[in-house]
């Protein structure tokens, strides 16, 4: 049950009240917690893990702390935070409240505390709930909390690569449509989803807690929110923990520059991966002779795509050779055995064994959700944070443009990049980010090589905010919150001291071997489960930005 989760950044309302000024005392209005059924169960939780997650939730109190719509008119509207407390185990020792998010936008942190503590290979939610208690919410606009769900807007025009300028700009258009029929749905709740906002929410959620301070552990969007509430409200950080950083300024531009030159590197490291393996993959010795084969590769099914008789809906074509060169380092055994039996498979007969073990979608996709399953991730609240908070260009042709200048200086990998910006037409003012410089606690661990949160960003989020950075020599977001490794250990170490323990850990370890089960941090066969999601979501859609992954397998 890996953690991953996703990238953002921050923003202040402009013409704010004063951000530390004391909110109105409230409480929680503690309630009994929702009872799940075991068809909801099974959705939530592992088979091996469902007797521990029932007494853990048992243990869990749930509430809702009553907010302000607009925190500049706290008389006015009111919305309600959904909040979830699991006490510390210590209670003589007890070191406080320590809140968690695990990204989005849009994504649900409700059962966040008991699935961290579940996580026993990584083991930091059982040291931590120790002393802590571990404070679970969803931000407003998702799961149990106050939310606005936009009207589906339909399917948009296909998108197939090689895409076209035609095809993009039909895009653009039904996007543009889409956005301004969301954004007047309910333009005075939609205008206050931001970063911001959430980040008053939580201060108020510590107040109702009666803590003086607030500590934090976020993940990728969550690490903007994170920056975000220590910049506002300083002295009431306790400690915070920020894995997978977000950059400081927020541009979708900005996301997809970084991104595409960071799938661009990983893929190299990939292609070095393949070639010490010649025996087994045989597409070259050297980084540039597989990085060749590939932009071969991608080249032939592009202009030739192969189908196979016992996967009669799915088509085969160049794309798949980008998004496969785009993945990180734990599923590179099953990545190079799936372009070799793309390369190596006869268009119209049976489909090889990867191959058709990756795509025949088995399951069928598990049929309805049941009533009670809860939501984990909310679309429409992703959409408003995002576009109320870009600042960057939303024409077709800026974005058009920078596609083009990807697809031609990453000829493999530039195919990932976004055409156009998914907040054309949002018909809300945008409202700018501005942080500051500050010296409240502040520990940001750094993914040398993963793409969702590229290693840069932290530094640049250094600059901005201060604090201290731990380098993480891996590629898997959120690693050092969610996964065993070396570097997990320091988080617990750090809520614990206060203290660092030193600034650099090698983290997730590249997988030595073809053979995928002789990895020892994944267990069998879910790499390849996380390598068919990662590839089998439609491919005639815009390539999204990889937010929308939280705490749960969305599936």
């Amino acid at each position: 049950m890996a953690l991953v989760a996703s990238a953002g950044t921050t923003t202040l309302l402009t013409g704010a009240a004063p951000a530390a000024a004391s909110a109105p005392a409230t409480a929680v209005a503690w309630h009994a917690c929702p009872q799940y059924s075991e068809a909801a169960l099974e959705r939530m939780v592992p088979p091996e893990l469902r007797t521990e997650f029932k007494a853990l939730w048992a243990r869990t109190e749930c509430g809702k702390v009553s907010v302000p719509l607009d925190h500049r008119k706290p008389s006015g509207r009111h919305i309600t935070v959904a909040v979830t407390r699991l006490k510390a185990r210590d209670q003589a020792r007890r070191a406080g409240s320590l809140a968690l998010n695990p990204g989005g936008p849009g994504g649900s942190g409700y059962l966040m505390p008991v699935l961290y503590v579940l996580q026993r290979d990584n083991g930091n939610g059982e040291k931590l709930n120790e002393r802590y208690d571990l404070i679970g919410f969803d931000p407003r606009g998702v799961g149990y909390s106050s939310k606005v769900d936009c009207r589906d807007p339909g399917r948009q025009p296909p998108l197939r690569a090689p895409i076209t300028e035609a095809a993009a700009r039909a895009a653009y258009d039904w996007q543009v449509k889409a956005n301004r029929a969301c954004g007047e749905q309910d333009p005075a709740f939609l205008g206050q989803l931001t970063t911001a906002n959430v980040a008053r929410d939580l201060d108020r959620v510590r107040g109702a807690l009666g803590e003086r301070k607030l500590s934090y552990l976020g993940i990728s969007w969550g690490t903007w929110l994170g920056a975000q509430y220590r910049d506002l409200f300083p002295g009431r950080v306790q400690r915070m923990w920020l894995d997978s950083t977000a950059l400081p300024d927020f541009r979708l531009d900005a996301f997809q520059a970084g991104r595409a030159t960071a799938t661009a590197q990983n893929f190299g490291r990939e292609a070095d991966w393949i070639a010490a393996r010649n025996g087994t993959y045989d597409f070259g010795t050297t980084r540039q002779q597989v990085q060749a084969a590939m932009a071969r590769l991608k080249e032939e099914l592009t202009a030739r795509p192969k189908t196979f008789t016992d996967l009669p809906e799915e088509t085969f074509d160049g794309f798949l050779v980008s998004q496969i060169a785009g993945v990180p380092s734990l599923m590179w055994p099953e990545a190079a055995a799936l372009l070799k039996e793309l390369r190596d498979a006869r268009s119209g007969e049976p489909a090889p064994p990867l191959i058709k073990k990756i795509f025949s979608r088995a399951d069928g996709g598990g049929g309805e959700p049941p009533a009670d399953l809860p939501e984990d991730f909310n679309g429409t609240m992703n959409q408003a944070v995002f576009c109320n908070e870009d600042t960057g260009p939303r024409d077709f042709d800026s974005f058009w443009a920078a596609f083009q200048k990807d697809r031609k200086r990453h000829p493999v990998t530039g195919d990932l990049s976004m055409p156009l910006n998914g907040c054309a037409g949002w018909p809300l003012p945008v409202q700018p980010v501005r942080l500051h410089h500050g010296n409240a606690p502040l520990v940001m661990s750094a993914h040398r090589h993963e793409v969702p949160s590229p290693y840069p960003w932290t530094r640049d989020m250094q600059d901005a905010v201060g604090g201290k950075v731990l380098t993480v020599n891996d590629d898997i977001h959120g690693s050092t919150a969610g996964m065993a490794s070396d570097c997990a250990p320091k988080i617990a170490t750090y809520f614990a001291t206060g203290r660092l323990d030193g600034t650099e850990c090698e983290g997730v370890p590249v997988p030595t071997s073809p053979d995928p089960s002789t990895r020892t941090l994944a267990a069998p066969g879910s790499t390849t489960a996380d390598l068919a999601r990662h590839l089998t979501k439609p491919r005639d859609v815009l390539p999204v930005d990889p937010s929308p992954l939280g705490w749960l397998d969305r599936g």
